[in-house]
C-alpha cells in the first residue's frame, strides 16, 4: 500500500493498473457494443470496489481511508465514472450498465486474505447481470446499493 501512495507512486505502476481497470474496460465495452446492440436484454457489469466510492472514502469516519491510493482504489473510482458515462449514453438503447463490488473476496490481489469465498464474491455480479428489471447506472455490493 505504501508504494501506491500519490506522493511516491511509480507512474509505470499507475499506468499498468489503469490500463486494465479503466482503459481495458473502455476498449472491451466499445468492442462488444455491436453485439450488445443486437441483444434484447444487453447488460454490462463492471467489477469495481467499495474502495472506489469517493463518497464513502471521503467520510472522516471511514475505516478504509488509509487504504485509498492512486493506483488501485483511484482506478476503481475512475472505473465508476466510466460505468456511469456508458450507462447514461446507452440508456436510450436499453443497454443496462452497472458497477458492482464483490466484497472482500479472497483472491491473488489480496494474497487470498479476503474474508469471502469466490462463490460469495461472484453472487452480486451474477445477480446484476441476470436482473431483468433492474436499473442502469447503479453501484451495488453484497449488502445493497453503494454510494458513488
Amino acid at each position: 500500500m505504501r508504494t501506491g501512495r500519490a506522493v511516491n507512486v511509480s507512474l509505470d505502476e499507475v499506468r499498468t493498473v489503469w490500463e486494465t481497470n479503466v482503459f481495458g474496460v473502455i476498449a472491451v465495452t466499445q468492442a462488444a457494443l455491436p453485439l450488445l446492440r443486437k441483444s434484447a436484454s444487453a447488460r454490462i457489469v463492471n467489477v469495481s470496489s467499495v474502495l472506489g466510492s469517493l463518497s464513502w472514502i471521503s467520510d472522516p469516519q471511514c475505516w478504509a481511508r488509509e487504504h485509498f491510493g492512486i493506483v488501485y482504489a483511484a482506478s476503481k473510482s475512475a472505473l465508476n465514472a466510466v460505468t456511469l458515462a456508458f450507462a447514461l449514453e446507452l440508456e436510450k438503447e436499453n443497454i443496462k450498465v452497472n458497477a458492482v463490488s464483490p466484497g472482500y473476496t479472497a483472491t491473488a490481489l489480496n494474497n487470498f486474505q479476503g474474508t469471502d469465498t469466490l462463490e460469495v464474491g461472484s453472487r452480486e455480479p451474477v445477480r446484476v447481470a441476470l436482473e431483468t428489471d433492474g436499473p442502469t447506472g447503479g453501484f451495488t455490493g453484497p449488502e445493497g446499493p453503494l454510494p458513488w
